[in-house]
């Protein structure tokens, strides 16, 4: 099957559904083709069961759609789902599903852009042409667990974060979870409430806010430079939180809105966590050494039993898999080579969106760039 269309974008997540929605009000035909079942699986299938949206909703708005007024300031993971069902309805987004992209190049002679994608349903391999080509799988793509020396020896229950709904099957299990961002952190937290001995490897230093010191600053940033609303967030953290390091929290030397500004790292968003930590219900490990069957052996040569790991440990880009003429837009790990707010634009009407580090109000300002963009380009012609 040979299909032909002005825009492909690869990815039903919200970045996909976002940049399909804003073409469909600029009348441009587009395809959206998704691996799973649904759109944005990771929220639908794969989010546990407590998370909320880490920002405030006017930050987390898919383009020309806001938030019902009676939406809670921080939304839940059920009410996002909704929202995301009622755009996708209003905007007229109808992905096709269960088309796993093999390969994309751009054929010079016809300057058009050919992805194969198999179906999973009919088996068939099918081939899509269009002049533009929209990468929406963004950087959460596939879930990452590093090399542990000795994993492979663990005899107890090895999942991602991706696989985690709630605590309840952990009841009265020995958990460690590894890595301390916002997923890490929540998760070891559930974990503890339900009665999980929990406790969570911190391998570098993190800032610790409360959401709404980050509501605070990122209103600020609006009015004042970052590193005097970085000043005063990290001063009233401090008054707030006081003394991490004997916990074993380090702070970095920048703060948190640089850091994130720099590098896409954010801080993590306190959901209870710390308190657990102080009063011991939580402990803090470093990097772990080696595993030796139901014993995990850490830098600081203290070595524990647990039966199970949790790696929140991030997630990692597949473009590199499938995308075979870049033109120079994504590096070796599969991210955009040039910084934001340059990153979503590449060579030969490729772009790529949800890549900017930037949460969901990234994604809406790069849906609505990529868009605009494509539309002056086709009245041009």
């Amino acid at each position: 099957m040979k299909q032909e269309t002005v825009v492909v974008i690869v990815g039903a997540g919200p970045a996909g559904i976002a940049t399909s929605a804003c073409l469909n009000l600029l009348s441009i035909p587009n395809i959206v083709l998704e691996r799973e079942d649904c759109y944005a699986s990771l929220w639908q299938k794969k989010a546990y069961d407590r998370l909320k949206l880490h920002l405030a909703k006017n930050f987390c708005e898919l383009p020309h759609m806001p938030f019902p007024l009676s939406t809670p300031t921080f939304v839940p993971k059920n009410m996002f789902v909704k929202y995301l069902k009622n755009y996708v309805y209003h905007f007229n987004v109808d992905p096709l599903y269960q088309r796993s992209v093999e390969s994309a190049w751009y054929d010079k002679s016809a300057q058009k852009w050919v992805v194969t994608a198999k179906n999973s349903v009919s088996g068939l391999v099918e081939e899509y042409v269009s002049e533009f080509l929209v990468v929406a799988t963004g950087e959460n793509s596939e879930g990452f667990i590093p090399n542990v020396y000795g994993l492979d020896t663990f005899k107890g229950l090895v999942i991602h974060s991706i696989e985690y709904e709630n605590g309840k099957k952990f009841g009265d299990k020995d958990v460690l979870v590894v890595g301390a961002g916002n997923s890490g952190m929540e998760i070891a937290y559930d974990l503890c409430n339900w009665g999980a001995q929990t406790s969570v490897v911190v391998r570098s230093p993190t800032h610790v806010l409360t959401k709404e010191l980050v509501q605070l600053g990122m209103y600020l940033l609006k009015y004042i430079p970052c590193t005097f609303v970085d000043k005063m967030v990290l001063m009233l953290s401090k008054l707030l939180y006081g003394d991490l390091d004997r916990y074993g929290i380090l702070r970095p030397l920048k703060g948190p809105f640089l850091l994130k500004k720099e590098t896409g790292r954010s801080p993590v968003i306190d959901v209870g966590t710390i308190s657990k930590i102080r009063t011991g219900d939580i402990e803090v490990m470093p990097a772990i050494k080696d595993i030796q069957c139901d014993r995990i052996k850490f830098t600081n040569d203290q070595e524990r039993h647990f039966d199970a790991i949790v790696f929140a440990t991030g997630f990692k880009s597949t473009v590199r898999k499938w995308l075979k003429d870049d033109g120079g837009l994504f590096n070796e790990k599969g991210m955009p080579k040039y910084k934001s707010p340059n990153h979503w634009k590449g060579e030969n009407g490729l772009y790529c969106v949800g890549f900017a580090s930037a949460g969901l109000f990234g994604i809406s300002n790069d849906a609505k760039n990529i868009a605009n963009d494509i539309s002056q380009i086709v009245d041009g012609n």
